[in-house]
């Protein structure tokens, strides 16, 4: 768990990677900021990250179909710990994010009974104890973890076999904090992580291609879930694809130089320079289409947002509608579009982070 990760105030534009491309289009990666999920009360300042499961029974999830056989077999695996790991990972990790004030984990679950199927949600009363306890504002509570895996042995070699595993996994966080209207926010999570390798406990052989044990597994699928659910809670960046039209013209040639170098400012006024002169509607499309990208990087998704409509309107014009210009300013439009009504959203989280 010593995997880092930062919000910067200072990165308010997206980080570029330019790629290799066809003729006619140049393709780039952009790391895009993104909003949390949930956006909490700004009040809401620390969190107590909370263990209320109880832990799932060994004979419950699990199956595994031996070498020579047909059918999967029920198995048994512990699960121990695993809710451990899980609160334990998703509390290192919203630290490292210094979002939020202060981020503890109470050092013992909450749940004594034996019910595994049955959820019970924190009580108000338990809840303002903890807070009062541990002098935090919000409660983050893990209040279901179901596990699954699925073992298949495929074939024998110099006397180690060679399987597949698939493991998924079902969570459930509840965001437990004093409202008037006593609303629970809940977050649910379900995915799934594969292995293959060989099952090799010795130490001895093909050690880059070692299969993990089921417990071993669900160890690295409680990990893997934590990291998602940061997202639910923190702004974050997210890898994206963009791209932008080349012709063989100075103006739009020159405004490819400037784009390589970051400078959208420039960029722009080169593209607008051929887009007002140009007199071919799909040669304007594409310069259009370019526009919208810079006005993007540039964070001004108002202006983003009217050249891509443009753009759209003149590939329309000029392309039949199963074109692949049409279908890519139709999706870069939406998009534009989610970013633009996310705005407001990352902008308020983003103050929080300014105003501490």
């Amino acid at each position: 768990m010593n995997k880092k990760r930062f919000i910067s105030l200072h990165y308010i534009f997206p980080l570029i990677l330019f790629m290799s491309s066809c003729a006619g289009i140049q393709y780039m990666t952009v790391e895009t900021q993104e909003p949390a999920q949930l956006t909490l009360p700004e009040n809401i300042r620390s969190l107590l990250i909370v263990d209320n499961v109880v832990q799932q029974p060994d004979e419950v999830g699990h199956r595994k179909k031996p070498l020579g056989k047909k059918e999967f077999e029920p198995i048994k695996v512990s699960a121990d710990s695993i809710s451990v790991y899980y609160t334990e990972a998703l509390t290192q990790f919203l630290s490292e994010e210094h979002y939020f004030d202060t981020v503890i984990l109470y050092n013992k679950p909450l749940r004594a009974d034996t019910n595994f199927w049955e959820e019970k949600p924190i009580m108000p009363e338990k809840m303002n104890e903890l807070r009062k306890v541990t002098e935090t504002d919000a409660i983050v509570s893990l209040d279901k973890l179901m596990l699954q895996t699925e073992w298949s042995d495929l074939f024998m070699q110099e006397g180690y076999i060679f399987a597949t595993m698939t493991g998924k996994i079902h969570s459930i966080l509840r965001v437990y904090m004093p409202t008037l209207e006593g609303k629970i926010p809940a977050i649910h999570f379900t995915d799934s992580l594969r292995w293959e390798g060989f099952d090799i406990r010795d130490n001895m052989a093909y050690a880059n291609l070692i299969i993990p044990t089921p417990e071993e597994g669900m160890k690295q699928l409680a990990v893997y879930a934590a990291e998602k659910m940061v997202n639910v809670f923190v702004p974050h960046w997210e890898i994206q694809n963009r791209w932008y039209y080349t012709l063989n013209n100075k103006l739009m040639r020159d405004g490819e130089a400037y784009a390589k170098s970051a400078d959208w400012t420039k960029a722009i006024l080169k593209w607008q320079t051929f887009y007002n002169t140009e007199k071919n509607k799909l040669k304007k499309a594409k310069a259009a289409s370019n526009i919208a990208l810079a006005y993007e990087m540039l964070g001004e998704m108002d202006k983003a947002f009217e050249w891509i409509t443009w753009s759209l309107y003149l590939f329309e014009e000029s392309l039949s509608p199963n074109s692949l210009d049409r279908k890519r300013a139709e999706l870069y439009k939406n998009e534009i579009k989610r970013r633009r009504d996310q705005a407001v959203k990352l902008n308020m989280q983003r103050n929080r982070i300014i105003n501490e």
